[in-house]
């Protein structure tokens, strides 16, 4: 009752939610690396082409410097006709084409760019490319028009007279009205072109005669001189209205070819200055995205930490919940544990202590049992009595042996298994081993056919106990599993250098056989195979695990092979010392 919310049935339940927890942990920390150096990289990315946008707006920058510069020179050299400034015009504006280029170059490593821009000059300008344009109107501006001619001033000649009037006093008086005088040529033009304010002048000729006159004559006189003063006055009228109108046409003309000529600069300027507004406004919705997704993705970093560290804390609690909770477990198991550790060995030196008792009192039956048999074997002459007292004699003394052993193991649970060596004949100790089993293998109604090719006289240095337990397993094994059968026994050695023989041993039955699942766990402790509810007395389980371990020592192998109903076949090699 005092440990009852520590439940040892909730203990699996507890340990796997710990594992599912530190998994959870473990994807936590991953999902947290992937965002710290994935998403980081991406924001990082990003940063890097916001950064290249505002340098793409410091060129755009540029390139309205440029054009303002290029638009200033125009001006001056409209006025000044300076090809100094139409050069410096046209730098600026290939100032302006390299910063263009240079936007271009970046777009087209950013489609994000490249497509702003192309969708930008769809709607905005006629795509043709500003360098071939520049080279256009450089190559026009090499043939400049020609300069206007100003207001050319045809120079009237005084009309000479070939009278002289040598017999005349003149005089003249001119009275002038308020209007501006002007000369003649001026007023010329004001009378051509039709205007009446003018300055008029009023003169008054005084002519005085001489001598006495013949007002007739003078009169005819006066008549011819004003006749030819109007038609020599009247013809170069006429070259002055022609002169004049020339002049107008031709000013017409270079006005015309001056705007044709000064209009390929505007354009030119006017398609910059397009351009110019294409770019500023591509780079602007770039940078503007750029900004709005660098934002979101620095949000979305920042919300995926903050979900990360909350559910790292929160598994974090949990862990630490479970770990106290199988702490305290752990604590209270291992206070059983020592509580049963005592209940074992107490149990462990009770059991010792009855084996113990029980070897040690076999022991002494044992020896008796051997005193007895050699009387009766002395007071006997029967060959076969004889035969079986030998049988038993040996049997008995396995059986001593063995209890020797057991009391040995009690004292000492320690203890290495190592060989015991003796020097024997092996095969008067096999055939021992035969005689001595015969008849319980008999007792089965099975046949045991033995064939012996171990060398007559064959003395060896090794342990004739331990390879008694080995064949007295097997062939107890093969009798137990067959009947009314046949048990094949096979002897023979092999030279494995001079000081060294192999013992190699087939054992083979009839009996009921192995299946193959039960073959890769047959020399497992205790493992009795799927046949063992069908057979009386059938064992422990731990024959051919010994055998194995007891094969090993002598450096040798075991191996298996059977069908389940057609029997099953052992064979084991031992290695052995020879005795020289």
């Amino acid at each position: 009752m005092k440990y009852k919310f520590l439940n040892f049935k909730w203990r699996k339940v507890v340990h796997y939610s710990l594992i599912i927890c530190i998994l959870l942990i473990q994807v936590i920390i991953a999902i947290f690396f992937y965002n710290e150096f994935v998403n980081e990289k991406k924001l990082k990315f990003i940063k890097s082409q916001l950064e290249e946008s505002r340098v793409l707006g410091g060129l755009t920058d540029n390139s309205r410097k440029d054009f303002m510069d290029a638009q200033n020179y125009l001006q001056k050299y409209m006025i000044s006709q300076d090809d100094k400034d139409l050069k410096l015009y046209f730098q600026s504006l290939r100032k302006l084409n390299d910063n263009f280029e240079k936007i271009n170059d970046y777009g087209n490593i950013n489609p994000g760019l490249k497509n702003r821009l192309a969708q930008q000059k769809k709607d905005t300008v006629k795509i043709v490319k500003l360098k071939t344009i520049i080279d256009s109107v450089y190559q026009t501006s090499s043939k400049p028009p020609l300069q206007a001619v100003q207001d050319q001033h045809y120079e009237l000649e005084s009309y000479k007279n070939n009278d002289d009037f040598e017999d005349l006093n003149i005089q003249t008086q001119t009275y002038s009205d308020t209007i501006k005088k002007k000369g003649l040529m001026g007023r010329l033009r004001d009378a051509i072109s039709g205007k009446v304010d003018v300055q008029k002048e009023s003169t008054v000729i005084t002519m005085t005669n001489k001598k006495p006159a013949n007002l007739s004559r003078i009169k005819l006189r006066m008549d011819s001189l004003a006749k030819s003063m109007n038609k020599y006055y009247t013809t170069e009228v006429k070259k002055i209205q022609l002169s004049t109108v020339q002049n107008q046409q031709s000013m017409a003309q270079n006005q015309r070819e001056n705007l044709k000529f000064y209009g390929n600069f505007t354009k030119l300027l006017v398609y910059s200055n397009r351009l110019i507004n294409v770019y500023e406004k591509a780079i602007k919705d770039f940078k503007s995205e750029l900004e709005k997704e660098y934002n979101e993705q620095s949000s979305n970093n920042n919300r995926i930490r903050t979900y990360l560290v909350l559910g790292l804390m929160i598994l974090m609690f949990v862990v630490s919940i479970l770990i106290m909770y199988l702490t305290r477990i752990a604590f209270i198991y291992e206070m059983k544990l020592n509580a049963a550790n005592k209940e074992i060995k107490k149990s462990l030196n009770f059991k010792n202590r009855i084996l113990g008792m029980l070897s040690h009192e076999l022991m002494s039956p044992l020896k008796i049992v051997n005193i007895f048999i050699d009387k009766i074997n002395r007071t006997t002459a029967d060959e076969t009595t004889k035969d079986y007292l030998k049988s038993i004699k040996f049997t008995n003394n396995t059986l001593l042996i063995q209890s020797t052993q057991i009391l040995e193991y009690t004292k000492n649970q320690e203890t290495e298994k190592k060989l015991v060596k003796a020097v024997f004949n092996l095969k008067d100790e096999i055939n021992s081993i035969v005689t001595a089993i015969t008849p319980y293998i008999e007792t089965r109604n099975n046949k045991f056919l033995v064939t012996d090719r171990i060398p007559e006289n064959l003395m060896v240095n090794s342990d004739y106990i331990k390879i008694n337990q080995i064949f007295m397993n097997i062939l107890g094994n093969a009798n137990k599993f067959t009947e009314n059968g046949q048990i094949d026994l096979t002897m023979a050695t092999e030279k494995i250098d001079e000081n060294n023989i192999a013992l190699i041993t087939t054992i083979g039955d009839t009996g009921v056989g192995i299946s193959e699942s039960d073959l890769e766990k047959i020399f497992e402790p205790y493992y009795q195979g799927m046949v063992s509810d069908k057979l009386d007395n059938f064992g422990a389980g731990l024959g051919l695990n010994l055998c194995k371990e007891i094969i090993e020592l002598f450096n040798g192998d075991i191996s298996v092979s059977s069908k389940l109903h057609k029997g099953t076949k052992v064979t084991f090699r031992i290695n052995l010392n020879l005795n020289k």
